[in-house]
């Protein structure tokens, strides 16, 4: 497989410099992390992958995620916000803390790229009730 799909949205936290399986029909691949000019924040830019049928898992971010959908479409499940399809070619953002999920619904992976500027020493995602 060419690319390891990140979560957009997952559950565990990235390995470093490696990829993490979130949960069935979902995989991260890391491909840089770096300080920012905040301190105490870092970038991280990872490939996410999600497979036909699968979510992504309720989940939160220690800050925030800009993603951009490379190949096929995600459901975007914002808590309090009506469903969104991100559609190839198409971006979303994730404000730090906010619950969310994703869904591919459709018959072949969706691949995205994501951006996280979050609390450096802290998991990447972490799993929302």
């Amino acid at each position: 497989m060419h690319y390891k799909y990140l979560a957009i949205l997952g559950a565990l936290a990235l390995a470093a410099g490696g990829a993490a399986a979130q949960n069935s029909g979902l995989t991260r691949t890391l491909i840089n992390r770096a300080d920012v000019s905040v301190p105490g924040r870092e970038a991280v830019v990872a490939r996410v992958e999600v497979a036909p049928g699968a979510y992504a898992g309720r989940h939160t971010h220690p800050g925030d995620e800009i993603s951009y959908v490379m190949e096929g479409d995600v459901q975007l499940l914002i808590d309090g916000q009506a469903p969104r399809t991100i559609k190839a070619g198409e971006s979303f953002v994730v404000p730090a803390g906010v619950v969310h999920d994703a869904h591919n619904s459709g018959s072949t992976a969706s691949r995205v790229l994501g951006v996280y500027v979050v609390e450096k020493g802290k998991p990447l995602a972490s799993p929302a009730p």
